[in-house]
């Protein structure tokens, strides 16, 4: 079984994805992993992948679908994978559906996670961590005992840049500018799958399993 995870940042894409590749023995396949790997062992692609980074400009398509591919043709991909950050626009689910087809592979299901702006924000915007020991806390789902201050160490909490509340506006709607195209070609496809993503970690969990197992 081959599967694509969809959602916007907050949604708890990490979490499901190790959940769902421990129950249905899939490897986890996240492009931000692949390509910070490539670029430290210094491979071909990781090189190039460098170079346009340097420059300030996108990784083309071409590259990320010649990383993506050459993880998913390795043994340990061969009883299936779960694509995590990957594909991103339109173009590139194209392309992986080609490179797919030529080595007799194919995508079963697209599980797309679906949580409101609000509550994204609300989840992102309320994590604070410590600089020093990097324990995450939460506002409202797992505050510290004294507010601003480590439980561990005592250190001040801070709150990272992409978490603040502007950062988080512009990731939304980068997520959805990108998100929309692509989730409306795996519809037409037959292979988008909504699952609520508010409902709670378990029965969310719960119900990509009714997917895969009913299909």
């Amino acid at each position: 079984m081959n599967l694509v995870l969809l959602g916007p940042p907050g949604a708890g894409k990490g979490t499901q994805a190790t959940r769902i590749c421990q129950e249905f023995s899939l490897r986890h396949l996240s492009s931000g992993d692949i390509l910070r790997a490539e670029r430290k062992a210094m491979t071909d692609l990781g090189r190039q992948a460098q170079d346009y980074m340097d420059r300030g400009v996108l990784v083309p398509d071409d590259l990320i679908l010649s990383m993506m591919m050459d993880h998913i043709g390795r043994p340990d991909a061969g009883s299936g994978f779960l694509l995590d950050g990957f594909p991103r626009t339109e173009v590139q689910a194209r392309g992986l559906d080609d490179r797919l087809a030529a080595a007799g592979r194919r995508i079963d299901h697209v599980i797309d996670i679906q949580v409101s702006d609000e509550e994204v924000a609300r989840r992102i915007t309320g994590r604070w961590s410590c600089a020093k020991d990097g324990r995450v806390y939460h506002e409202t789902f797992s505050p510290p005992r004294q507010a601003g201050v480590c439980d561990d160490c005592g250190e001040k909490l801070i709150r990272r840049k992409d978490d603040e509340p502007e950062v988080v506006r512009q990731r939304l709607r980068t997520y959805h500018e990108q998100t929309a195209p692509l989730a409306s070609y795996y519809r037409q496809k037959g292979l988008l799958r909504p699952v609520d993503g508010e409902l709670g970690a378990d029965r969310v969990f719960a119900e990509i399993c009714r997917i895969c197992r009913v299909g």
